[in-house]
C-alpha cells in the first residue's frame, strides 16, 4: 500500500556492473584423445570472474569405419559428460572440487535436480532426457553449463577477484558410453574451450569491493559432489557396502543411490539410465544412527514404490528451498532411473562429533543379476578460504 501512495519515486536502475562479456579459454595442448588430461587455466589474475555462469563449448565429429562422416549415428543422453572422466576446479593451484566418473554423476544429479523447463534448455548441453541425439551431418556443438559438472559452480553465485583458475578435464579411456549405436563409429573432439564471463564493476563499486578484500579473507561455501562405486555387486540379495569414512565436517547431507547392470562401455545401451534389481529395503547408516528410519518394503513386481517416489519428488524442495518439481513421472521413475534419494540433512548430537563411518544396507527381493554396479552419490558441504591479496587458499571442510 506504501508503494502504492509514493508517486514521487522515481525509476531506479542497477548500474552497479559496467560490463559483462565471456572470454574463450582453449588448453595449450590441442590433443582430445581418449585417457589425454586437458587442462584450461586462466592465468591473469587481476580479474572478476563469474565462475557459475560459464560453460564448456565443445565441437566433435562421428566418422565411420571408412573415414567418413555418420548420416546415422546417435549420441546417448548426456552424452558429453561421459566424454570424462574426471573434472577438476583448482583455485590459486589448489584443488576445491573434483568430480569423478562425470557421466553418471551428473545423471544422477539431473534427475532428481532437473525440473522439465531446465531438462529442455540443457537440450543444448546434449542432456536429452529419454531419448538420443541424431547429429544428422555427422557433426555437433554443445555448450555444457560448469554448475551441471560442479557443486562450487552451482552453489557459488558470487565473483571471485584477483586469483588463477585451472579446469582440468580427463577423457574416459572409451568413448562407448557416449554413443548409442549398432555399428562401428569414431567420436573425434574438435575443439574445446572454457567460456567464462568477465565482470567490470563499476568506479564506486570497485571502492567497496577493495575495502571487502583487504578485511577478511573471502570464504566459498558450496555442497561437493563425492561418488563412490562398487564395481560388481555379488549376486546375492544382501549387501553391506562400507562406503568411506568422514570427518565431521564433511558429513553427508544427501546420500543418493543407483544400481545399474550390464552397461559398462556398451555403445548401444544407454548409460544414463538405471535399473531397480527389485531392491526391497536400503538403509544408510551414519555411525549408530540409520536413515530412513523404518522399512520401505517396496515391491517393484507389484508397483509398490510410492515411498522411493516420495522420497525422489521431497528432493528439490529439501536442496534447493523450492517447490518441487519432479522431472520424472512416477512410471519413468521406475523405469528409467529408480533413484533412492536419502535425506540425512538432520541428523543428532549422536553423530555430531568425531569421523562419521557411512555404510550401505541394500536387501533385494531377489538376487542381483551379474554385471551390477552400485553408485553412491554423497553430497556434502564444503568451504573454501582464499586470500585475494594474498593468493593464499585454504580448505576449513
Amino acid at each position: 500500500m506504501n508503494e502504492m501512495l509514493n508517486i514521487t519515486h522515481g525509476p531506479s536502475y542497477d548500474n552497479s556492473i559496467s560490463k559483462f562479456e565471456y572470454h574463450s579459454y582453449s588448453p595449450f595442448l590441442q590433443s582430445f584423445n581418449p585417457s589425454d588430461e586437458i587442462r584450461i587455466p586462466i592465468q591473469q589474475q587481476d580479474l572478476c570472474v563469474l565462475p557459475c555462469e560459464s560453460y564448456i563449448y565443445i565441437e566433435g565429429c562421428l566418422t565411420k569405419s571408412d573415414g567418413k562422416p555418420s548420416s546415422t549415428g546417435k549420441l546417448s543422453n548426456n552424452a558429453i559428460a561421459f566424454l570424462f572422466e574426471e573434472i577438476h576446479y583448482e583455485l590459486n593451484g589448489v584443488n576445491i572440487e573434483n568430480n569423478k566418473n562425470v557421466g553418471i554423476t551428473t545423471s544422477m544429479k539431473n534427475y532428481i535436480s532437473l525440473n522439465e523447463n531446465e531438462s529442455k534448455s540443457l537440450e543444448n548441453a546434449a542432456w536429452s532426457g529419454n531419448s538420443t541425439i541424431s547429429p544428422i551431418s555427422g557433426t555437433f556443438n554443445f555448450c555444457v553449463p560448469l554448475k551441471n559438472l560442479l557443486g562450487f559452480a552451482e552453489d557459488y553465485k558470487k565473483i571471485i577477484v584477483n586469483a588463477r583458475h585451472e579446469l582440468i578435464l580427463i577423457r574416459t579411456r572409451s568413448n562407448e558410453n557416449a554413443l548409442y549405436s549398432d555399428e562401428e563409429l569414431k567420436l573425434s573432439i574438435l575443439k574445446l574451450q572454457w567460456r567464462v564471463p568477465h565482470i567490470t564493476l563499476s568506479d564506486s563499486n570497485k571502492l567497496t569491493l577493495l575495502k571487502q578484500i583487504q578485511s577478511n579473507p573471502i570464504q566459498i561455501h558450496f555442497r561437493n559432489w563425492e561418488m563412490y562405486e562398487y564395481p560388481t555387486l555379488p549376486t546375492n540379495t544382501d549387501h553391506l557396502w562400507t562406503v568411506k569414512t568422514s570427518s565431521q565436517l564433511e558429513k553427508p547431507r544427501y546420500v543418493i543411490i543407483a544400481l545399474q547392470t550390464d552397461r559398462k562401455n556398451q555403445r548401444n545401451k544407454d548409460a544414463s539410465k538405471f535399473d531397480h534389481c527389485e531392491v526391497s529395503n536400503l538403509k544408510v547408516h551414519l555411525n549408530s544412527e540409520c536413515y530412513p528410519r523404518e522399512d520401505l518394503n517396496v515391491k517393484y513386481k507389484l508397483d509398490q514404490y510410492a515411498i522411493l517416489y516420495e522420497m525422489y519428488s521431497k528432493f528439490q524442495q529439501s536442496y534447493y528451498q523450492k517447490q518441487s518439481q519432479p522431472l520424472l513421472s512416477r512410471q519413468n521413475f521406475k523405469n528409467i532411473a529408480p533413484i533412492i534419494v536419502v535425506d540425512c540433512s538432520r541428523q543428532n548430537e549422536s553423530i555430531k562429533t568425531g569421523p562419521v563411518d557411512v555404510k550401505v544396507e541394500i536387501k533385494t527381493a531377489l538376487p542381483v543379476p551379474a554385471s551390477t554396479t552400485m553408485y553412491c552419490l554423497i553430497l556434502h558441504d564444503r568451504i573454501i578460504e582464499y586470500n585475494p591479496l594474498t593468493g593464499e587458499v585454504n580448505k576449513l571442510t
